[in-house]
């Protein structure tokens, strides 16, 4: 259950009603995968809000529609999200997607207990992507390429076929971003994506787009924008709509922009912005730009920046798993 099929997007792995709704697909970065320009957000199909039949209508309709980039995390709704995904993805629904999900383990054993964990609940046998997700501190680098760190447990889950690709995904600050590929590099490792934030504010505080982006063309790696609208945070600015939000992450250099469905209204929103979407000119965007810069100023509507609220893995530390054994034994008894 690779999901190889749909990746080459050939005719008869296309949806044939007329309500397809994405007909133009991206590369991923130097991957040569083809993915649809938005992903389906994982976290709001495991909401309490949300119930089980209506999560797998969201999945199957926008797959049916022609989505095929599935976001998920081990750590969504305490698995829910990836049972419920499981879930949608059977009756061969799995082979038409690019499935990726995150794992929070900083150790190789926890890293790999996730993994595991995130199979089951996948009821898949490979994950195209698995990303090292919230890498929010500076000291999350040297623990994940230790090496009794997790990435060690993806490049050998890797290579026994459980997985396809590495990334990495982060919403604190893009100099970490640059500390990990920096880290990255040191260690003779390429990561195939990197997940972070990317939005009509963003530009104006603390900047991934100004940042982080440039590095990831420059070395082909895959984009994936996520908090298009910080997770309806934004519009409460009152400046922009949802359609502005998602066609301005669209318009950047992204493989994907992954953005959170909890209604089929909510998914037409999205199909919608990719059908309507037309490559924006300077003028239009500085003019987006210009009504955003006031309310993005001090990151009061991008809270995943300036708060601790979107870090599960701050209120759940013990997901991190063990300190490598070599600084533990370095500290006094």
């Amino acid at each position: 259950m690779s999901g190889a099929k749909a990746l080459n997007q050939d005719s008869s792995n296309m949806p044939k009603s007329a309500e397809i709704a994405i007909s133009e697909y991206h590369v991923l970065g130097n991957t040569g995968e083809r993915v649809s320009p938005i992903g389906l957000g994982g976290w709001h199909l495991g909401l309490p809000t949300v119930d089980e039949q209506l999560s797998l209508r969201i999945v199957r309709t926008g797959i049916d529609r022609g989505v095929n980039f599935m976001d998920n995390s081990w750590d969504y709704n305490g698995g829910t999200s990836e049972i419920r995904m499981g879930r949608a993805l059977r009756d061969g629904y799995r082979d038409k997607v690019f499935l990726m999900t995150k794992i929070d383990g900083r150790s190789k054993r926890e890293a790999t207990r996730q993994l595991d964990e995130s199979l089951r609940r996948l009821q898949t046998d490979r994950i195209d992507l698995v990303q090292h997700h919230e890498v929010i501190r500076f000291d999350d680098p040297h623990r994940i390429f230790d090496a009794e760190g997790a990435n060690a447990a993806l490049v050998d889950a890797r290579a026994a076929g459980k997985i396809r690709y590495i990334g990495f995904t982060g919403h604190k600050d893009p100099r970490i971003h640059l500390h990990m590929l920096e880290v990255a590099r040191e260690h003779d490792f390429s990561f195939a994506t990197v997940q972070m934030p990317l939005n009509v504010m963003d530009a104006h505080y603390r900047s991934f787009e100004k940042l982080v982006l440039p590095e990831l063309v420059k070395h082909g790696i895959g984009v994936l924008g996520m908090k298009s609208m910080a997770n309806g945070i934004i519009l409460k600015s009152r400046t922009v709509t949802p359609v502005e939000c998602l066609h301005y992450a669209l318009n950047l250099p992204t493989s994907v922009v992954i953005t959170g469905c909890d209604s089929m209204e909510i998914l037409e929103q999205a199909l919608n912005a990719v059908r309507t979407f037309r490559p924006m000119g300077g003028a239009d965007v500085r003019a987006l730009l210009a009504r955003t810069k006031t309310a993005a100023s001090h990151g009061e509507f991008e809270l995943f920046k300036t708060s601790s609220i979107f870090d599960s893995t701050a209120t759940h530390p013990d997901w991190l798993g063990d300190e490598p054994e070599r600084i533990r034994k370095m500290m006094p008894a």
